[in-house]
């Protein structure tokens, strides 16, 4: 017979579970789960310095390697000040498992000191919550939460618990199952074969690759489908790396910021095959006139993403990596040569870049340096605004899980303290965030973790002292009415780094960007590189809110309304 209080219990679980890092902050109402992780010590705790910090750090880990990850919070604040994670979390379909402290149940519903309604204000942004009320429940609760953390569209996954239930004494006979993933039902091998008959008769198709492809470790058989049937590859935001950007198929990123080919290709498109991606308005612009000649085969794990919001000619319910090795057979092979040629045609007409955007000290020469130095094996984190839209048009990602990005909520902040978590994951591969000035300031305070942490992970600064994709829209749709947009400061983010015990470089003070790169990316633990840029440095192309893809608009565009 085992006997322990809840605290120690939970930890026991997690141990069970695999868990070997967890990060948070203790409170009053979860100090009994600190002092069980002091007496075992075999998890090891990282103290983040904001509780959304702790939420994105176990973000970075779940990211970078598919896997559920944990993160603490107390009661009241700590609960509230961790929520923003954890809808990020939700909106991305990432594993997360949070447990917050609460209030004794005896003080619960009487606005009890730093009491909050921590499992009411999660419902609409957890996949699931629980809120326990007896350390019992635990040995059903903690099992149960990583089941559905990892299960069919992972998605994150709250455990409240009461201070007096961590204390309660439970006696059990026997250890009850880790929880693990469930298999996915498989897809109707008659729907299978319609999906077969509309791709091999498609003269002009595309496939779309969306973070459903990184979460089912389905890449792989995507490619093979790809390159069997010829078939040109676009892919969302969250399913960058799915196919190596340098691939003869890949057409990189489609929809608001892609390469103007991109969309000119999916208007000409005539089958668009959606694999675990869910037709976000930054990806399909004005859905009425998103690929509008095409049919549609949507492969989804999550029934209510079919037909959601563009209705399919086919939908293929159940987990992707099984549909497309299932589908593979099926599908003849074809050479479409007409259709690639229209492809190599518009993609030289309309490229991404040229020579003069990727000059060094220039966005798009900063992030294409960094590449240059590091190779397939780092991993990238990037916060949210400009830099997150040169990084996803230009980086060439080579893998799945290398681009860590905030997608469906687009947080600021999100950058620094996911870095953090991939590089608690990854200890021995460099993890680099590309942040902003706005971005950073958000969440600087997990340059402290970094250091006390001693981890890889290099953040570029790319500074142009303006909160800069707010800045650029309101110059382009809003009678260039620049308010509350730029800062009246010139921070000096160098100095503050190396106030927290970090090594830090300016460039064009402590040396040109190669030099600077040079030491910044090659020598170990953590650092900052401080990469001023002009304000007048756009993300282009656009598609502007509400229209259609088609109507992207460029920088001789903006010169003319501006």
């Amino acid at each position: 017979m085992q006997t322990m209080n809840g605290a120690e219990l939970i930890i026991r679980l997690l141990e069970r579970q695999g868990i070997t890092t967890v990060s948070g902050i203790p409170g009053g109402a979860n100090l009994p789960l600190y002092d069980a992780l002091y007496s075992r010590r075999k998890i090891r705790h990282v103290l983040a310095r904001h509780e959304q910090g702790a939420g994105f750090m176990a973000q970075g880990m779940a990211r970078s390697t598919g896997e559920a990850a944990v993160c603490f919070a107390t009661s009241g604040p700590g609960a509230t000040n961790i929520m923003t994670a954890i809808a990020d979390a939700y909106l991305d379909s990432i594993p997360v498992v949070c447990i917050t402290g609460q209030v004794p149940t005896s003080l619960i519903g009487t606005d009890a000191f730093q009491e909050v309604d921590t499992y009411g204000m999660s419902i609409p942004i957890t996949k699931h919550n629980f809120m326990v009320r007896s350390a019992q429940e635990l040995l059903h609760v903690i099992p149960e939460a990583f089941r559905l953390a990892t299960s069919g569209r992972p998605g994150p996954v709250l455990i409240d618990v009461p201070k007096d239930v961590q204390q309660e004494q439970v006696s059990f006979a026997r250890w009850v199952k880790p929880g693990q993933s469930e298999d996915a039902t498989a897809v109707p091998e008659g729907a299978l074969r319609l999906a077969a008959k509309l791709i091999n008769a498609a003269k002009r198709p595309v496939l779309c690759l969306g973070g459903g492809v990184i979460h089912a470790d389905a890449a792989e058989a995507a490619m093979q489908l790809a390159e069997h049937a010829k078939i040109p590859t676009a892919m969302t935001l969250m399913g960058l790396g799915a196919m190596p950007a340098d691939a003869q198929l890949s057409l990189g990123m489609l929809g608001m910021h892609a390469a103007r080919s991109t969309n000119m290709i999916l208007q000409e498109c005539d089958l668009f095959i959606a694999a675990g991606a869910r037709f976000d308005d930054r990806a399909t612009g004005k859905l009425v006139e998103f690929c509008p000649n095409a049919r549609i085969i949507h492969m989804d794990i999550d029934p209510s993403e079919v037909n959601k919001l563009k209705t399919a000619n086919i939908g293929l319910v159940g987990d992707v990596k099984a549909t497309l090795e299932a589908l593979l057979p099926l599908i003849g092979s074809n050479r479409r040569s007409r259709w690639l040629n229209r492809v190599r045609v518009l993609q030289n007409a309309y490229p991404m870049t040229n020579a003069e955007k990727i000059i060094p000290e220039k966005p798009y020469g900063i992030i294409l340096e960094v590449a240059r130095r590091l190779g397939d094996d780092a991993i990238i984190a990037t916060d949210v605004g400009k830099h997150q839209m040169w990084t996803a048009q230009v980086y060439p990602f080579a893998r799945p899980r290398q681009l860590l990005t905030s997608g469906g909520l687009g947080t600021m902040g999100f950058g620094l303290p996911t870095a953090i978590g991939a590089a608690l994951a990854n200890p021995e591969k460099r993890v680099v965030c590309f942040s902003g000035d706005g971005s950073l300031q958000m969440n600087i305070q997990e340059l402290a973790t970094a250091v006390e942490q001693q981890l890889n992970v290099t953040v570029i600064v790319m500074n142009n002292n303006s909160l800069g994709l707010v800045r650029q829209q309101q110059g382009l749709f809003y009678s260039q009415h620049h308010f509350a947009s730029d800062f009246q400061i010139d921070i000096n983010f160098a100095t503050i780094a190396r106030g927290f015990g970090m090594r830090a470089y300016d460039v064009g003070i402590d040396g040109k960007l190669e030099d600077v790169l040079e030491a910044a990316l090659n020598e170990p633990g953590p650092c900052l590189v401080n990469a001023p840029i002009g304000k007048e440095e756009e993300v282009y192309p656009i598609v502007p809110p509400g229209a259609a893809n088609i109507s992207m608009i460029g920088g001789s565009y903006a010169k003319q309304i501006a």
